[in-house]
């Protein structure tokens, strides 16, 4: 059987029409577009057309789009440019235990330059407990930065009550993105957000380019120095060809994500409700019905899951144990650690995450290998099962 990919949530392939838009840009429109001649203004026009497009999908105005190299980028950037632009009114943070590396690093740092950070605890679902918020916010406050989906267990945060309680408090909202962009609907007016970051390559567009959603009117300091790109907010060369990419990923979302969802949702659920009835004592982790349809992390007792995701590989199935970031580090998922289980439940635990361009036979073959993989691995393990979960 041809290798099957469940790791979308790490990367998505760049799809033939994303692809067919950027190959003209390599060789024939291939000007930098702060150049003031042709056929820089005809890069130019490529690089307002993505950014109308970006605009779009998350109902923002142009002016708002800041592109940058991807979501790493735009969360350090938030946190710094954000936390920088405001020092006058507070030095006060507040984000979640279970935020992507890109922003609890960037809060690290940013502790060591006097400013003070909360993070947030969760329940076993992977829910930001609101109480909490309510508690730690407070006039210090600047700040508060909370993803919008887990990008290791998919649950959903409540960001319009969230970021509700922030506008109340005069507070700066700001969400990670990168996971949810293309799961559901991300409206930055309704849910009256005032930094998004978001990432071309979770969305079946080029990696290497992503943006930062900015609302008119907030002040926000510069990350990069060394030129007027991005209205003197982010020096560098554009990256004509990943941003034109990404905006054409952008439109096919627009376009498409009521469908492509609907398909995704089947595939989790179905794989999900094959694991439970064949393979006994896993754990479906995240929240049950709040979370994104493309992905599903499941524990399962008694078994190591970097030893089961190395066993699926070689029955050609891709998938992996956690965030692509944090691949060879051979640290316990801090998401996990921080919804409750026990450094065995995390070190057991295998992420599996699906694409439209998935089949039903593929998920059958996945679970047949899965339970085979799964019953040789206990078989050698020097835990004993005790108990069936639900």
């Amino acid at each position: 059987m041809q290798r099957i990919y469940l790791d979308n949530v790490a990367t998505t392939s760049v799809s033939n029409e994303v692809l067919t838009e950027m190959l003209p840009v390599f060789c024939e429109n291939f000007g930098n577009p702060n150049s003031l001649h042709s056929v820089g203004r005809d890069a130019q026009a490529l690089v307002d057309n993505a950014r109308d497009r970006v605009a779009n999908l998350i109902n923002a105005d142009r002016g708002e789009i800041f592109f940058t190299s991807g979501g790493t980028e735009g969360n350090n950037w938030a946190l710094y440019g954000l936390a920088m632009a405001n020092k006058s009114k507070g030095n006060h943070i507040i984000t979640s235990q279970i935020e992507h590396h890109s922003v609890l690093d960037m809060c690290k740092r940013l502790e060591k330059n006097g400013f003070e950070v909360t993070y947030l605890p969760v329940d076993k679902n992977g829910l930001v407990d609101i109480s909490m918020l309510l508690h730690y916010i407070s006039q210090k406050t600047i700040l508060v930065s909370i993803m919008a989906a887990n990008n290791e267990v998919g649950t959903i945060q409540n960001l319009k009550t969230i970021s509700k309680i922030c506008h109340e408090k005069n507070v700066l909202f700001h969400t990670d993105a990168v996971q949810a962009l293309g799961n559901f609907r991300i409206d930055v007016k309704d849910l009256e957000i005032d930094a998004m970051t978001i990432s071309a390559h979770k969305i079946h567009g080029p990696k290497g380019v992503g943006a930062l959603f900015v609302k008119k009117g907030i002040k926000i300091e510069g990350l990069i120095a060394g030129g007027e790109q991005e209205r003197g907010k982010r020096g560098g060369t554009l990256n004509t060809a990943g941003i034109v990419g990404f905006g054409k990923a952008c439109e096919i979302v627009m376009n498409n994500h009521i469908v492509d969802g609907k398909k995704i949702k089947y595939l989790r659920d179905y794989f999900i409700s094959q694991v439970a009835e064949q393979i006994e004592n896993v754990t479906i982790n995240g929240h049950p019905h709040q979370r994104i349809a493309s992905l599903a992390s499941i524990s399962f007792d008694c078994v190591d899951g970097e030893a089961l995701m190395y066993l699926l590989d070689l029955a050609e199935i891709c998938v992996s144990t956690g965030s692509a970031c944090s691949s060879g580090s051979h640290e316990i998922s801090h998401v996990l650690l921080a919804m409750g289980r026990t450094p065995e439940e995390a070190q057991s635990t295998v992420r599996f995450s699906f694409d439209v361009n998935n089949t039903k036979e593929e998920i059958d073959y996945v679970v047949k290998e899965l339970k085979k993989s799964v019953e040789k691995l206990r078989t050698i393990s020097p835990l004993k099962l005790t108990k069936k979960k639900v």
